[in-house]
């Protein structure tokens, strides 16, 4: 009898531990944050930013984990197959708009298997021509190119990347031909824009702000709808083709079923530190501007987002890898 009350107390205090378990708030352990793409590049930069700043308010560690590959998608899967229970989330980038596009096979569907949290940042793109190309804005080179339609060449640092798409809806609005030259990256790209080898392209606001200060190429105007704070100089495309705006963006989200409650946590806090003057002036310093949305919001523009580049990759011609 005295073992079988041993046994039976046991199972209460085991019971009463899980319940304990149950009820501790979130989060409990570690929080993995991934980043689908290397170490050093953007996303992961930004990662590793707010990554400390997010352990401090949650009360335990942010551990940035790179899945690396395949345009983004393998990190992408990552996180759209891991346990929606707030400990496993995405840096995301702006491809989980685009690459629906891109590409046959996606192994997630960005609109379905992700919850939204908050976008963190957009970086708008800069285009630039070779000082030798006579033009100082972007009507000049509108009216350039439409007077040599197929003549003027670009440069990209890939098909389907974000410099090409953001030029390929500026061909599309003003009603432009020009030539494309896919490289392999942006640094290639930038090399041979430098060399005027091509005409022009679009450069995000770090590679191609210091080269128009150094005089090797020529800004014409930033892909946001307002200016940057990196270039005040350079005005928006959209004064000269208006509701022209194809930034780069970067936004946290969970697996899709996450517990609505710890969506809101993590709005929340990811929320309280973009909107600190610290983290805005360090994003502004990279070109960029730190931003923040309920996870609805972020929903709608992820949503926006996708049917705007689904155009572009069709009116475009790009056929999907």
């Amino acid at each position: 009898m005295v073992e079988y009350f041993r046994i039976g107390a046991l199972v209460v205090v085991a019971l009463l531990t899980l319940d304990a378990h149950a009820q501790a708030p979130y989060p409990t352990r570690p929080v993995r944050l991934i980043v689908p793409s290397s170490p050093g590049g953007g996303t992961d930069i930004i990662a590793r930013i707010l990554g400390p700043k997010l352990s401090e308010r949650l009360g335990q560690p942010v551990v940035i984990e790179n899945r690396a590959g395949a345009g983004t998608m393998i990190g992408g899967e990552v996180v759209a197959k891991a346990a929606p229970d707030g400990y496993t989330l995405l840096m995301g980038i702006s491809t989980l708009a685009t690459n629906a596009a891109i590409y046959r096979k996606v192994p997630y569907n960005a609109l379905t298997d992700f919850a939204p949290i908050t976008l963190v940042l957009s970086a708008p793109n800069v285009l630039v021509v070779h000082p030798s190309l006579p033009v100082r804005n972007v009507k000049e080179l509108i009216w350039f190119s439409q007077a040599r339609p197929g003549e003027i060449n670009y440069a990209s640092a890939g098909v389907g990347t974000n410099p090409h798409l953001c030029m390929e809806l500026l061909l599309s609005m003003a009603k432009l031909k020009m030539v494309h030259i896919p490289y392999k990256g942006s640094g290639p790209a930038l090399v041979d824009a430098i060399a005027g080898q091509v005409a022009t392209m679009m450069a995000t606001m770090l590679s191609g702000v210091p080269h128009v200060r150094a005089g090797r190429l020529r800004g014409l105007g930033v892909t946001s709808t307002q200016r940057s704070a990196a270039a005040r100089d350079l005005p928006p495309i959209a004064d000269a083709v208006p509701g022209y705006e194809a930034v780069q963006w970067y936004g946290a989200l969970a697996p899709a079923n996450t517990p609505k409650e710890i969506v809101a946590r993590l709005n929340r806090e990811l929320v309280a530190i973009l909107q600190s003057a610290e983290i805005k002036e360090r994003f502004a310093a990279d070109g960029g501007d730190a931003v923040s949305t309920t996870p609805e919001e972020f929903a709608r523009y992820i949503k926006s987002e996708t049917d705007k580049w689904a155009r572009v990759v069709r009116t475009a011609g790009i056929k999907p890898e």
